[in-house]
C-alpha cells in the first residue's frame, strides 16, 4: 500500500512529508521512497493558553493535511505530528504531547490516519522516544551482522538521537542530547531574531570553542544517564545556556556557536563510541550544517560518517518515511515499539486511527514477525544497505 508519513521536528522549521509504497515479504517489510518534501511550518503557530493550544492544533493539522493532499494518491496517511511538551522526571517518561489533529487531515485526504505514535509506548512504561529505533533496527541488521560490528544510525534534528544496532544483541536507542536545539536558539538571539539557525555553518566556522563554556555544558547530568533516555527542549532551551554559562566571562557570538557545535558533536560522537561503532549512519537537518558535520567526523575519529541516501534513504525524508513505516505496521498488526531502546515493558501497536471517507476494513494481522526492512526502488528492485 502507499503510504502517506508526515512529522514536524524538534526544530520546528518545516513540515516534512513523504510518501511510501510498502509491503511484507515474509519476514522482511520492503520501503520504497516514492518523493517527499518540505511545506513551510506555519509562522503563527505558538501554545501557551488553552486557547492558542487549540489554534496550533487546528493550524498544524491543517498545515499536515495540507502537506498530504500535495503528495497526490495513497492509501493512508501516518502522523507523528509535532511534538510541543515531552514530559520526563527523575529519568521516567510521564508523558508526551503532539500536536496536529488528524481530523483535519483525514477530511482532507480522504484517507484514514494513523497518529498519535509515541502514547501507547508511554503508558507502557517506555519514554515513547526515539521511535526512529524501529526503522534503524530493522533497517541496519544486516549491515551490522555482515560487516560483525555495530552499526550506529544518528539522527540530528533539534535533539539528536542514536540507535546501535550489533549483532546478534536486542538494539539500543535514545535521545544523546542537543542537536540544532541550543544552536539555534543562541542564533536566534544573536540576530536580534533575524536569523533561526547557523546558515551553512558559516558563525561557528569563524569562531573558537570555549573551553570553560564546552566544560560547564558537558557536565550536564543527563550525559551520564543510563539508557533508555529521552529528552528535548524542555531542558535545552535559551533559558538552559544561560543557566549553565552565567558567571563565565563574555564570548563573541561567534565562539558561543562554535562552542556549541562541538557540544553536539563531542556528545554524539561519544555516544557512537561507546556502543563501538563501527560505521555511523547520519541523516536529520544537522547534516546539512558543514561545520557540524566537520566536527563531527573529527570527533568520531576512525569510526566512518556515512549519509542514510548513500544507502538508500533520503536524508532530509527520514523521519517522515519513518511516519510511514509506524502506520504500516499498526494497520498491518503489528507491534512496533522496539522495548530496549524505549524501555516499554514490551512491544505494542501504536497509534490511534481515525478513519477516512470509508468505514474502516483493516486488513488481517499479519502472520510472520517482522525482522528485516528493505529500502526499495521506483524501478522496482531492492537492496539492503
Amino acid at each position: 500500500m502507499k503510504v502517506i508519513g508526515v512529522i514536524s521536528g524538534t526544530s520546528m522549521d518545516a513540515v516534512d512529508v513523504a510518501l511510501a509504497d510498502l509491503h511484507l515479504d515474509g519476514d522482511t517489510v520492503v520501503l520504497t521512497p516514492l518523493g517527499h518534501a518540505e511545506h513551510p511550518f506555519p509562522a503563527d503557530v505558538r501554545t501557551g493558553s488553552a486557547a492558542e493550544l487549540c489554534r496550533a492544533d487546528t493550524r498544524l493539522g491543517r498545515a499536515f493535511a495540507a502537506a498530504a493532499v500535495a503528495m497526490g494518491e495513497a492509501d493512508l496517511v501516518a502522523s507523528l505530528g509535532q511534538t510541543v511538551h515531552h514530559w520526563v522526571e527523575d529519568g521516567r517518561c510521564l508523558g508526551t504531547l503532539q500536536l496536529g489533529q488528524p481530523a483535519w487531515i483525514a477530511e482532507a485526504t480522504g484517507l484514514p490516519v494513523v497518529a498519535d505514535l509515541r502514547a501507547r509506548d508511554v503508558a507502557a512504561g517506555g519514554h515513547g522516544a526515539p521511535l526512529a529505533s524501529t526503522l534503524d533496527a530493522l533497517w541496519l541488521a544486516d549491515l551490522a551482522e555482515s560487516s560483525g560490528k555495530p552499526a550506529v544510525a544518528l539522527n540530528i534534528g533539534g535533539i539528536a538521537n542514536i540507535t546501535a544496532v550489533s549483532p546478534g544483541a536486542d538494539p539500543v536507542a535514545y535521545d544523546t542530547g542537543p542537536g540544532n536545539a541550543l544552536l539555534d536558539a543562541a542564533v536566534l538571539e544573536l540576530s536580534h531574531g533575524l536569523r533561526g539557525f547557523d546558515v551553512d555553518g558559516e558563525l561557528a566556522a569563524r569562531g573558537t570553542p570555549a573551553p570553560d563554556y564546552l566544560a560547564a555544558l558537558l557536565a550536564d547530568p543527563y550525559y551520564a544517564l543510563p539508557a533508555p533516555k529521552s529528552t528535548g527542549k524542555e531542558h535545552f532551551d535559551l533559558a538552559y545556556l544561560h543557566r549553565t554559562t552565567s558567571g563565565l566571562p563574555t564570548v563573541r557570538g561567534e565562539d558561543l556557536v562554535a562552542t556549541l557545535t562541538e557540544l553536539t558533536a563531542r556528545t554524539v560522537a561519544d555516544a557512537c563510541r561507546a556502543h563501538g561503532a563501527g560505521v555511523v549512519v547520519g541523516s536529520g537537518g544537522g547534516l546539512r550544517n558543514p561545520a557540524l558535520v566537520a566536527a563531527l567526523t573529527r570527533a568520531l575519529g576512525p569510526v566512518d560518517l556515512v549519509t542514510s541516501d548513500s544507502l538508500g534513504l533520503p536524508s532530509d525524508a527520514k523521519e517522515a518515511y519513518l511516519s510511514a513505516l509506524l502506520g504500516f505496521l499498526t494497520w498491518s498488526g503489528v507491534p512496533s515499539s522496539v522495548p530496549t531502546a524505549t524501555g516499554a515493558s514490551g512491544a505494542r501497536l501504536l497509534g490511534s486511527i481515525t478513519p477516512g471517507r470509508e468505514p474502516l476494513r483493516l486488513p488481517e494481522p499479519a502472520a510472520t514477525p517482522v525482522t528485516r526492512l528493505r529500502i526499495g526502488h521506483p524501478g522496482g528492485t531492492s537492496a539492503r544497505p
